[in-house]
């Protein structure tokens, strides 16, 4: 189902998002992970859009390292994200900031977690909201909620597929995308777009190019619905045959 990645004799690590940014697309990060450990390989994943959007066990994925945020999908403060990182690799990594922890008067259980822990008048306060966020969704069932939204991502792709003509990247599977998605656009201004989106509509949703195409990146959360699917398909209605070229 996903094509292979090239890795040259030279190659020492694999760095590639679990969800990328621009085209909300989910990599097969589990077994890249496997892959490149069997060939000898480091992995760095970086889970930005992960936490809060897809089943996450760092263990289970196999990477050397990852980080990611849960401000985003796990509906955590700014500032809350996290850096995993195997036991076997975790002496390699230093600190761009030394503090507290580095060669410290009383150390803790784990050299990893000192030098990396605290960095002095930082305040930690989003940090600890991360496991707060974590029950909220745990009592709120929030595999269902991922349902609901990946439904009405699925349609609302699919609508505006049919006001473009233009064919999804990727296949309407929940190994592909989830929550989030990006959908090809005709031959348009995106920053015009976007910027009419909002103003005429107060639909805010990232427009622009990437690798030449214009795309829109549609996200639904738990506070999203219905009305809001239609309030961007019927604003991409009336802007589209106006701003295509």
């Amino acid at each position: 189902m996903f094509p292979c990645l090239p890795v040259s004799l030279s190659t020492v690590v694999i760095f590639l998002s679990h969800i990328t940014s621009p085209t909300a697309l989910t990599f097969p990060v589990a077994e890249i992970c496997r892959r490149a450990r069997a060939a000898g390989l480091l992995t760095i994943i970086d889970g930005a859009h992960a936490p809060g959007q897809a089943p996450l066990n760092l263990r289970g994925l196999g990477a050397d390292i990852y980080t990611g945020a849960c401000h985003k999908w796990l509906c955590g403060p700014k500032g809350a994200a996290f850096l995993y990182a195997r036991p076997e690799v975790q002496g390699w990594l230093e600190p761009l900031v030394v503090s507290w922890g580095w060669e410290s008067e009383r150390p803790g259980g784990s050299q990893f977690v000192d030098w990396h822990e605290w960095q002095g008048t930082r305040d930690i306060a989003a940090f600890l909201t991360a496991p707060t966020a974590i029950a909220f969704q745990e009592q709120h069932d929030w595999d269902a909620v991922r349902r609901r939204c990946r439904a009405l991502a699925s349609k609302t792709r699919d609508r505006i597929a049919a006001l473009t003509g233009l064919p999804p990247i990727c296949p309407d599977v929940p190994e592909w995308f989830t929550q989030f998605f990006a959908a090809p656009l005709p031959n348009l201004d995106p920053d015009l777009l976007k910027r009419r989106l909002y103003d005429e509509y107060r639909v805010e949703a990232p427009v622009f190019r990437w690798n030449g195409t214009p795309l829109i990146r549609v996200s639904f959360q738990a506070y999203n619905d219905e009305g809001d699917a239609d309030a961007l398909v019927d604003a991409l209605a009336r802007l589209l045959p106006e701003l295509a070229r």
